[in-house]
């Protein structure tokens, strides 16, 4: 199951006060709020008395993470590792992802700055932390990737030669384990005892200075970021940097609730905004690479979209929420169990789907096989669709997907009639609706969501038109293209 990517927004950046964690502790913050000060009789011909000035009713002082530090600090490791990594020329070294907005996030290991068309030296660093007394260590997969020899080093200056029980970079978790006993652990907690402006506390090594903390609060839960992942991220504004990746996360109660993974950046350094992967997730993970030395990932065999208001208002939702399916793999799982394009997934198992990248996120940590009752939005009613997941490594058979149903293959488009209240959302008569694209015209721009208006000139109302243009095109074909409220020709080679 993939998610359509979006088009990312300018990054806008403001200017915050902020506590800073150290020696001196934090500055307290204080909330005020306007209060009517008592007023006395005085006689009918007296003035009024001037209302007193609003006094400060209460302070909120943010936790003291000293004890937290103390107690759970030494169980908090830095991993250097050393290896040879494959480089591309168009890499810009360990930290480039590849796609526009995958440039914007970094990961936090360290390493060399340049790359070369073959296999060079490399050396990184980064942070974990210790799960269990004989020396189970939890940190990111992409600390470790590529790695050839893994050192841990604990706050107490002994090192040991780490071992890489498994790595999945699917969900970026990694396990180590190194050979010592009754070592410190750390405690885990609860995400979803979580909440939104919570305070938190970061441990880790970025730039190499071991054990450095940090603190900030939780800025929102079940964040999906356009890297391809299935993470349900919790966005917090602790600072973090190149260095602190796989290092805990810690609520105020001393209990770890994430792995700090990675940064929204446009510097390559921390910019106030920061990614940690949920520790049940990092949990299940574990457990999987404890018990067999390999992850599997659930799969649905969808591909869906956000629902945003105008979706919502066409497909008669009372909000804009769920994931909206623009297509499904032929044969896949979802295909099985009868899921259309146009359904709007609001629920698995029981669990609310909310923004359209809640669905991978739940699906690619369920057991391939198992069986999950969707709540589904259709034409206008609910139903109920039973799917049994398939798994994430089985390859799909080629030529059965739902574009070349549509328009005969040549444009990889997957194409339907608008209805007249999309019609009305659009501001358009006629048309139709991309619900997937792929081949030709995925590669020219077109997305999922857009609007067809018109081939070469011809406005189009059906599928069958776009067939009968296209096959008496050329080498290309101008396809008029809406976008929201924007219109564009757009190219496409099919010769």
């Amino acid at each position: 199951m993939s998610q359509t990517s979006l088009k990312s927004a300018p990054l806008v950046l403001a200017l915050l006060a902020a506590g800073v964690v150290g020696g001196a502790g934090v500055e307290a913050l204080h909330n005020s709020r306007a209060t009517a000060a008592p007023t006395a009789q005085v006689a009918a011909l007296a003035p009024a008395a001037a209302p007193a000035a609003p006094a400060p009713v209460g302070t909120i002082a943010p936790p003291d993470f000293s004890a937290i530090t103390a107690r759970y600090g030494p169980a908090v490791v830095n991993i250097s590792v050393s290896g040879n990594r494959k480089t591309s020329l168009d890499e810009s070294g360990p930290e480039a992802f590849g796609g526009d907005l995958n440039d914007f996030f970094r990961r936090f290991q360290q390493g060399p700055g340049r790359s070369a068309p073959r296999s060079v030296p490399m050396r990184g660093q980064g942070s974990g932390f210790i799960v269990s007394a004989d020396g189970t260590i939890l940190t990111n997969a992409h600390v470790v990737k590529d790695a050839s020899e893994v050192t841990v080093k604990l706050t107490d200056r002994r090192e040991y030669r780490a071992k890489v029980l498994g790595a999945d970079p699917k969900t970026d978790v990694a396990v180590l384990k190194i050979e010592a006993k009754n070592l410190p652990v750390v405690a885990l907690g609860n995400v979803k005892d979580l909440r939104v402006g919570e305070w938190v506390l970061a441990i880790g090594s970025p730039f190499g200075f071991e054990n450095t903390v940090t603190a900030g609060v939780v800025s929102a839960k079940g964040r999906s970021l356009p890297d391809d992942s299935a993470v349900p991220f919790i966005q917090t504004d602790v600072a973090v940097n190149p260095g602190n990746s796989g290092g805990p996360l810690f609520n105020s109660r001393g209990e770890v609730v994430g792995i700090n993974s990675q940064i929204y950046s446009q510097s390559g350094g921390y910019m106030g905004v920061s990614f940690a992967i949920p520790i049940d997730l990092a949990t299940s993970i574990r457990n999987q690479i404890v018990a067999t030395g390999k992850v599997q990932h659930a799969r649905l065999g969808v591909v869906v979209q956000e629902v945003n208001q105008a979706l919502a208002d066409s497909f008669n939702l009372d909000r804009p929420e769920g994931a909206l399916v623009s297509s499904v793999e032929k044969g896949g799982p979802a295909d099985k169990a009868g899921l259309q394009p146009g359904d709007v997934i609001r629920g698995i198992d029981g669990q609310t789907i909310v923004a359209s990248g809640d669905l991978p996120a739940i699906v690619s940590i369920a057991t391939p096989g198992s069986t999950v009752k969707l709540d589904v939005w259709r034409k206008g009613s609910r139903v109920s669709v039973s799917a049994k997941l398939g798994n994430a490594t089985d390859k799909v058979a080629k030529g059965e997907t739902a574009p070349d149903a549509a328009d005969g293959g040549k444009l990889g488009l997957a194409l339907r009639p608008l209805e007249r209240g999309e019609q009305r959302q659009a501001g358009v008569n006629g048309g139709l609706l991309v619900e997937d694209a792929s081949g030709a015209a995925a590669r020219a721009g077109v997305e999922a969501g857009d609007v067809l208006l018109a081939v070469n000139g011809a406005p189009v109302t059906s599928v069958e038109q776009v067939r009968s243009v296209v096959a008496k095109a050329g080498k290309s074909v101008a396809l008029l293209i809406q976008r929201g409220d924007d219109k564009i020709f757009v190219p496409v080679r099919i010769g």
